[in-house]
């Protein structure tokens, strides 16, 4: 890999970074393109794999993205995924945080974040579909039983996500998924 691709990745998550309302998933599908369909850096197990991996690392969850320039292209991968997804929402934030304090019945700022909800839902959905792509490839009866049944109790019992990793990652040690 060379300067020119990881510059070009750079400004790719640069871009992405101001797309990230709602967290880091709605940037997976992009990012999934750029690094498994056009460039070939990953696969989608690997990318599946390395999401993953950014979920159970400790820490704020936008480091999934750091974890897949790692995955992707080492150290300098990290450095242009992380610094590009951080540097230009976090800089808009900052600039725009005093507007917004004072401005927070105002018709503009609450037409956006009504409006960004279906933007934020469809991007988490499709970052869903994404992961749940090369699980699904191996058969999907037990895949979808576990989702159902993880979405079902969660959404009742709010119990904790990680006993839901722990049930996932049993069943797959069992093969059922």
């Amino acid at each position: 890999m060379n300067a020119t691709e990881l510059l070009s990745l750079f400004l790719q998550c640069c871009l992405l970074s101001l797309l990230t309302i709602g967290g880091y998933a709605t940037v997976l599908p992009d990012l999934q393109r750029q690094l498994v369909a056009e460039r070939g850096w990953l696969s989608d197990a690997g990318f599946a794999q390395g999401v993953a991996l950014g979920q159970v690392v400790p820490g704020p969850n936008i480091l999934v993205i750091g974890v897949l320039g790692w995955m992707a292209a080492g150290a300098a991968g990290l450095l242009a995924t992380l610094i590009g997804i951080l540097l230009p929402s976090s800089l808009l934030v900052w600039r725009a945080g005093s507007w917004v304090r004072q401005n927070r019945d105002h018709r503009l700022l609450l037409a956006f974040q009504v409006g960004s909800m279906p933007l934020v839902l469809g991007l988490t959905l499709a970052s869903a579909w994404l992961l749940a792509k090369p699980m699904l490839s191996q058969g999907a009866g037990g895949f979808a039983l576990l989702a159902l049944i993880s979405l079902g109790s969660a959404w009742r019992a709010k119990w904790p996500p990680l006993l839901w990793l722990g049930v996932g990652a049993a069943a797959g040690v069992l093969g059922w998924i």
